[in-house]
């Protein structure tokens, strides 16, 4: 039987706690919300005061708490499941997030189309991350396997 090589300490899998990351980000994203809503009421004209923050334009909060929170915890879960950390677990909580998105239009449609971007984005962020993120000798390993080489121009001593 073949058995799988024993992961180094760099490589070792560190489980995620779902809850507590959608939680936190949910939260966070709620608070970014916020923010969008007093924006949303600022530039509206209405008769409803600052009221209009929470009546108006409040379920901006919710959406973005929502999506914050699907994303996070379905980036940790599908992380935990597959024991890797790679661009296809943002891409997993970037489609979560969008399909809520979408969702809030009521057209399955656009929550398709929503989560292929939004998931699309994300994979793509946490890609470029994971390359950023690596040693010297692992970036230029990876460029030199990507980049053909240039030749060298010949000198030539004249006497």
């Amino acid at each position: 039987m073949s058995e799988l090589p024993p992961q180094t300490l760099e490589n070792a899998f560190e489980s995620k706690p779902a809850l507590r990351n959608a939680a936190t980000i949910g939260f966070q994203a709620g608070i970014v919300g916020a923010f969008v809503s007093a924006v949303q009421n600022a530039l509206g004209s209405h008769s409803r005061g600052a009221a209009g923050f929470l009546t108006r334009s409040g379920g901006t909060i919710g959406t973005f708490a929502a999506m914050g929170a699907a994303f996070a915890f379905t980036e940790a879960a599908i992380a935990n499941q597959r024991e890797t950390n790679d661009a296809l677990n943002g891409i997993a909580g970037g489609c979560a997030a969008g399909f809520l998105a979408g969702l809030r239009t009521r057209s399955i449609p656009v929550a398709l189309g929503s989560c292929a971007v939004i998931g699309a984005a994300m994979g793509t962020f946490d890609y470029a991350g994971e390359i950023a993120g690596r040693s010297k000798e692992e970036k230029e390993e990876k460029r030199k396997k990507f980049f053909k080489s240039v030749p060298q121009p010949v000198n030539h001593a004249s006497e």
